[in-house]
């Protein structure tokens, strides 16, 4: 099936895939934040992840001596990724989850503003009305309907905590396909998971010490197996594979369809039906990506 397909079809496909993803990482992680630190629990997330698509990079297309050339740009992205998984369970601790998922939604925008700044892509009128389109639906999904929940959002601690972490991760976005230089979607993944690595234990190495791994709840295991494989080693590949295929906006704007998702997830993990109007934003979510899909 895939053989049939354009590049940028491939791009849009891998983008589906991550954002279902990561809707599973954040429901979970909200009920993982309270009993670990932030930056512990991601120097093992990157760790795991790291193992993973090591060993795919190695079985699959290898990892030339190439791929280590200018090991900074590895640094680069480590650290904006590992910034931003820090940052998110830090604010989780603090920020009700609605909130927080309304923060997540400005990070098209901003990738779209990073998009400019680094390669220079330009926002035409039909990306710039489909990102507001799917903010709106976003913001209907997350306040499920409710003007009521949304005139009474308030950005405490938590939820400037995060935005820099979306910072961050829309800056990102833009920065892979700047900094590739032809290394393979896995291969350029892991390069970034080990310089990742790396930055996190050298800030989170008081924590990890001080943390009484034994004593963790199970959610937290549930939490960190689940990140670590499908929410990390998978996703980092898939966002990688999309961005060189896709404007770095129309990547980021896929995580319109995260709230959509997490509205799924409530559903499988706890049998929360969400009201009927808030189909209205789902849908709001899709014409947005159909409009990103024409080009």
């Amino acid at each position: 099936m895939l053989a049939g397909l354009s590049q940028p079809a491939r791009g849009h496909l891998a983008m589906l895939a991550f954002s279902a993803l990561v809707a599973g990482s954040f429901s979970l992680g909200v009920l993982a934040a309270p009993h670990i630190d932030p930056g512990a629990l991601s120097v093992v997330r990157f760790v795991l992840a790291g193992v993973l698509v090591g060993i795919a990079a190695a079985v699959t297309t290898g990892i030339p001596r190439t791929a280590w050339a200018a090991p900074w740009r590895y640094l680069v992205l480590g650290g904006l990724l590992g910034a931003y998984f820090v940052l998110m369970f830090e604010g989780l601790k603090t920020a009700p989850p609605v909130s927080a998922a309304a923060v997540f939604t400005l990070t098209p925008v901003m990738a779209a503003g990073f998009g400019w700044l680094f390669l220079r892509q330009r926002l035409t009128a039909r990306m710039a009305v489909a990102l507001a389109i799917g903010g709106a639906g976003a913001l209907w999904v997350i306040f499920r309907a409710d003007l009521q929940a949304l005139r009474a959002l308030e950005v405490g601690r938590g939820e400037a905590i995060y935005f820099v972490g979306c910072v961050a991760h829309a800056a990102y976005a833009p920065l892979v396909r700047k900094l590739n230089r032809g290394e393979p979607a896995v291969v350029f993944t892991f390069g970034m998971m080990v310089a990742g690595t790396v930055l996190l234990a050298l800030y989170a190495w008081p924590a990890m010490a001080a943390t009484d791994w034994t004593a963790l709840p199970g959610i937290v295991w549930v939490t960190l197996v689940y990140v670590a494989v499908a929410a990390s080693a998978v996703t980092f590949v898939l966002l990688q594979y999309a961005t060189l295929r896709l404007p770095s906006a129309k990547v980021m704007a896929y995580t319109y369809l995260v709230p959509s998702w997490v509205a799924l997830w409530e559903l499988v993990l706890h049998g929360l039906v969400q009201p009927g109007l808030v189909l209205v934003g789902v849908a709001m979510t899709v014409l947005a990506l159909a409009l990103l899909l024409k080009e």
